[in-house]
């Protein structure tokens, strides 16, 4: 017998910046989902977009969409501050949710959803676009085929600029929690047993450099660099290694940025990250494709994406940020 199609789960963005704009136009291209609404904060948000994606409503009312829209399933890329208020929101109308990370900055008000979640996370998952990376997934395979991981090493360094562009931007909770996310699953959610950190701070007191070394008593050990110092004749969003060491077994990947580079007056590197859009392809595709089929019951949210792995890991940060000095 034919396998029957389902139907495009129809989809809402809330948040229209650099990554909502990003889902936006990678879920218009995907044919697991129908884009149904936007929702920006701002009118002329809604209508620069609108020029990408003609005919798909927009909204400055976040009920009125969730009224007016018919979508089951919303993604939240709106700012951080009002994550936990959204996505309270979207589930308390019976939506599944997409929660791009952190859920919040603060951790008692990230635990507060906890009321909301099934048991399960199938009605809200947590976006982390890494865990949907084809290098990782495959560095992923081969640990679980070599055996135990003795030690991991992150390295996730990004423009200097930020500094300057984002005061008070944290690099531990901005670059390297995509790290602790991947050691995470790497090491099947185990708790460490030993956390360190240590900032370098600018003159101006800003913290472009963090550290941490994360320990679990007879097992791994794992460490981390995140930074805000690659100039501006390197990548625009500098790079990112990680190496894993196991018993007769080592792997690396780099995914940022991707192979190819092109040279005019100076390097660039048009595809700094897995993303395509259009047509849509790469680890944020791969994402909004799994959640569509955790949206229809085709699968569990996977490992890494739960709302109990984002408690996890900002409970991480907490104690790292915590020991830092």
């Amino acid at each position: 017998m034919p396998q029957k199609t389902l139907e495009p789960v129809k989809v809402g963005v809330v948040g229209l910046g650099r990554f909502g704009r990003l889902h936006a136009l990678t879920l218009a291209g995907l044919v697991e989902a129908k884009l149904v609404a936007l929702v920006a904060r701002r009118q002329a948000s809604l209508d620069t977009l609108a020029k990408e994606l003609p005919g798909v409503p927009g909204w400055t009312n976040l009920e009125q969409a969730i009224d007016e829209s018919g979508a089951e399933a919303w993604i939240v890329a709106s700012t951080t501050a009002s994550h936990v208020r959204i996505a309270a929101a979207l589930l308390g109308h019976g939506k599944a949710v997409l929660l791009e990370k952190p859920i919040s900055e603060d951790l008692s008000e990230a635990e507060s959803l906890a009321r909301s979640v099934r048991e399960d996370s199938s009605n809200l998952m947590i976006g982390h676009i890494v865990l949907f990376n084809s290098e990782f997934q495959e560095l992923l395979e081969v640990a679980r085929q070599r055996g135990p991981i003795a030690y991991l090493n992150c390295v996730r360094h990004r423009p200097a600029s930020i500094v300057k562009d984002f005061p008070g931007e944290n690099p531990l909770h901005a670059a390297m929690v995509h790290d602790l996310y991947a050691v995470q699953v790497l090491l099947d959610r185990t708790e460490p047993d030993h956390f360190s950190a240590q900032y370098h701070r600018t003159a101006n007191g800003e913290i472009d450099l963090a550290l941490a070394q994360l320990k679990w008593n007879g097992g791994p050990v794992a460490s981390f660099a995140a930074s805000y110092l690659t100039p501006s004749g390197m990548p625009p969003r500098g790079f990112d290694r990680t190496e894993v060491f196991g018993e007769g077994w080592s792997a690396r990947i780099s995914p940022n940025p991707r192979p190819i580079e092109v040279w005019e007056t100076r390097a660039s590197w048009p595809l700094p990250l897995e993303i395509r859009a259009n047509p849509p392809g790469g680890m944020m595709a791969e994402e909004l494709r799994c959640f569509c089929r955790v949206v229809r019951g085709q699968q569990a949210v996977p490992m890494g994406a739960t709302y109990a792995d984002a408690i996890q890991v900002q409970r991480w940060m907490e104690q790292l940020d915590a020991t830092a000095n």
